[in-house]
């Protein structure tokens, strides 16, 4: 590792521990008091029988506040917490203590310090005693005691500037063991900076404005298209003390760098309008207008001071676009588009021009690939961390951030164990105050660091944090508000900095991208489904009249197809993609033929109606209706041929029946099939296949004929009654009269029915 002071130490071996506690018993100052007062507990130990424990795991010690987390001169140090006997016996004579140890030089001993838990005689310091102790007469098993410790700071025998670390131990008895012992203990520690250094360490903090996604490739009928939300979670997270407003309130007063995925802005500044909201099969009107118009105004006057980074649109995953999706043609495209649509989404809304200029790779991780992707978009800036861009030379300290990688690439490396300070859970307030304590010092022992060269240093926590994450974080930004020995820096400056010329500017092998990280991908099957998606859409947009209206809304959905919040929910992932790509579909089947059943054609020449329905609420151009005879010798269409063509132009909500002559040589059916295509011959949904019957003589010739045989049946009769009333001496004579030939009906083409034409349908010459 380049910073010498950060090498690991080796834990003892397990029976070198053992060796150490039983030493720890034999001479401990409280066993040879034990032995001198002539008590029995030694003779149990030494007959090794029911051996007494040394306990110093009995009891629970959590500090929940610590004030001031780094104090100065003439200041009071408060410790308030909890002890919690977790043993099964009573304690008696109770006391808490506080321990204040020796300095600690480099980052390695902050680490090492902070994985001890046991209380280890000789190496942990004794008690400050007197009067900064609080005692209890006994603690319980299972009970907890609240405690607080005020010592004046002078009290404490700090010496020099630096870290110290500082205990709080609970003693007492119990009824196997009466006499005084170690029964718990918790380590923290205490920064001690009496005036500000003369050389401060440039600090850069991102604060992250990130969520999940929550708007649907659905839109209204209005002019205005109406977005629909998923769900109204994203509300939740908008509302007073909810985790993006706590992230604007708690980020407004501290001086960080804001990273903004535009696909957030732009979802909630839908909210501020009307917007709905899914609801099994319909949607509702969505209510919280109010919560976004309020979160998007206090962020817009948080973030006037210009200091944006816009990442592309959706927060897309470049590791897996770099592992699973690159080879999937068209998925770079989509990242480009969603990097040129950031700045101007960020802008509109929040009224500042944001940085485009960063990448920002899952967990900092980078390896050849994802670099390239990243930089394929036009990111100059890569944020990676030290974790993976590790330092291969002998550095005694630990680099600036900006790092040159070749290609006009810099690689701004943030501090791994800074940016991974508030990773665990905060919602206690013991695990968040030891977590402020070991962040102030991490900071403190890298401004001690042995060199003369002024360093600027990125910090780039998780992308989501929590609410008690965030305020976390603030707390221990606040902690340095008065810039002892940091100073805050912007992003796009630290990026910019004079590079180390000792740092490594190595990127790690693909093998050594971490397997876990790995294993949360998108699969190579998620581009794959993004990429029929596009197909689909870029089919479907060219025959429209007004294609932005889909254009827009899918692009977004797309690229939130692609974003880094599903690492962990693969089954969510595959819902969206899959909910996109059904929406779509149903879509484009709304512009359709309507089914024919068999027709008859009788006689030689007729015309062949096919209907085009258009059930989109705009319309649809840029479409040819083709009409094939799979047997031209028997019928042939138009000039002849065995196929027609004719423009498709229909105005939404309509239907169109356009008509094909025919001409028919012999009698007999003919499979006749039509589709759809667009004007470059790309087939547009499914084919209409239906049946002609050519007939010489068609029904109502066939009933004018039998009218007239029952005509001539009738005269026979009329004139034989005739003749026989005329025998009889009746003269009465009485003449018919000759059918009317009915004309040829209009085709009714039903140009508003999407239901298959009715059995035994006929077209008339």
């Amino acid at each position: 590792m380049a910073e010498a002071a950060d090498i690991q130490e080796i834990g003892p071996s397990p029976a070198r521990r053992w060796l150490r506690r039983t030493a720890s018993l034999i001479i401990g100052a409280p066993l040879v008091a034990a032995l001198l007062a002539g008590t029995a507990a030694p003779a149990a130990l030494a007959s090794g029988t029911n051996r007494v424990p040394t306990g110093s795991e009995t009891v629970k010690v959590s500090l929940d506040t610590l004030a001031p987390s780094a104090p100065v001169k003439g200041d009071t140090l408060s410790v308030s917490g909890t002890v919690t006997n977790r043993g099964k016996e009573t304690i008696t004579q109770a006391e808490v203590d506080l321990r204040v140890g020796p300095k600690l030089f480099g980052r390695a001993s902050i680490d090492a310090a902070a994985k001890r838990t046991g209380y280890v005689p000789g190496t942990d310091p004794a008690p400050l005693g007197g009067k900064y102790t609080v005692k209890f007469a006994k603690l319980p098993a299972g009970i907890s005691q609240d405690f607080t410790l005020s010592v004046p700071v002078d009290k404490l025998g700090l010496g020099d500037d630096g870290v110290y670390q500082l205990g709080v131990s609970l003693s007492g008895q119990t009824s196997r063991a009466r006499y005084d012992q170690v029964l718990g203990i918790q380590r923290t520690f205490l920064p001690w900076q009496e005036e500000q250094r003369d050389s401060r360490t440039k600090i850069t903090y991102l604060w992250p404005l990130i969520a999940s996604a929550h708007v649907t490739a659905e839109t209204g009928s209005d002019d205005q298209q109406t977005p629909v939300f998923a769900d109204d979670e994203l509300a939740a997270e908008l509302a007073p003390g909810g985790r993006l407003e706590q992230m604007v309130s708690l980020g407004s007063q501290l001086p960080v760098t804001w990273v903004i995925d535009p696909d957030l802005l732009a979802s909630v500044d839908a909210m501020a309008r009307n917007y709905r909201v899914k609801s099994g099969d319909t949607t509702v009107a969505g209510k919280n207008q109010a919560v976004a118009k309020k979160w998007l105004a206090s962020l817009e006057a948080a973030v006037s001071d210009g200091k944006v980074v816009a990442l592309p649109f959706g927060d897309p995953d470049l590791a897996s676009i770099a592992h699973r999706g690159k080879n999937v043609s068209g998925t770079l495209s989509h990242l480009q588009t969603a990097t040129e649509v950031a700045g101007t989404t960020v802008e509109t809304i929040l009224h500042v021009k944001p940085s485009t200029d960063f990448a920002w790779p899952v967990d900092g991780a980078i390896d050849p690939s994802i670099v390239d992707v990243a930089t394929s978009a036009g990111a100059h800036n890569v944020i990676a961390r030290s974790d993976s861009l590790q330092e291969t030379g002998d550095l005694p300290y630990t680099p600036t951030a900006a790092r040159p990688i070749g290609g006009g690439t810099t690689a701004v490396v943030s501090d791994a164990r800074l940016s991974t300070a508030f990773q665990g859970n905060m919602s206690t307030a013991g695990n968040s105050t030891l977590a402020v304590q070991k962040f102030l010092a991490l900071t403190l022992a890298l401004a001690e660091q042995d060199t003369d060269t002024e360093r600027s240093i990125v910090v780039a926590p998780q992308r989501m944090p929590t609410i008690a994450q965030a305020q976390s974080m603030a707390g221990a930004l606040h902690a340095l508000d008065d810039e002892r020995w940091t100073q805050p820096l912007g992003l796009v400056d630290a990026a910019e900095a004079k590079p180390d010329a000792d740092a490594t500017t190595s990127v790690p092998r693909s093998s050594q991208y971490p397997k876990k990280l790995r294993s949360q991908e998108l699969p190579t099957q998620a581009f794959q489904d993004i990429k029929s998606t596009q197909v689909s859409l870029n089919d479907f947009q060219v025959i429209l009249t007004h294609p932005e209206r889909v254009v827009t809304p899918f692009g977004n959905a797309i690229n939130r197809s692609m974003s880094t919040s599903w690492r962990g929910s693969p089954l969510k992932a595959q819902q969206y993609r899959d909910s996109v790509r059904t929406y779509l579909q149903g879509l484009v089947n709304e512009v359709q033929l309507i089914s024919k059943s068999d027709v008859t054609l009788s006689g030689r020449s007729a015309t062949i109606p096919v209907t085009v329905q258009n059930r989109l609420l705009q319309g649809v151009d840029h479409l040819v209706l083709r009409l094939k005879s799979e047997n031209a010798t028997r019928l042939k269409l138009n000039n002849g041929g065995a196929v027609a063509e004719q423009p498709i132009r229909i105005a939404g909500g309509h239907s169109q029946s356009v008509k094909f002559d025919a001409a028919a040589n012999v009698n007999g059916q003919v499979q006749m099939t039509a589709q759809l295509y667009t004007e470059d011959g790309t087939p547009y949904g499914e084919e209409m296949t239906f049946t002609v019957k050519v007939s010489e003589l068609t029904p109502t010739v066939l009933l004018v004929i039998a009218g007239g045989l029952l005509l001539l049946v009738l005269a026979g009769i009329r004139m034989y009654t005739h003749r026989k009333r005329a025998n009889a001496g009746g003269a009465a004579g009485d003449n018919g009269s000759e059918p009317e030939q009915p004309s040829d009906p209009t085709p009714d083409t039903g140009p508003e029915n999407g239901a298959p034409s009715g059995s035994g349908e006929k077209v008339e010459r």
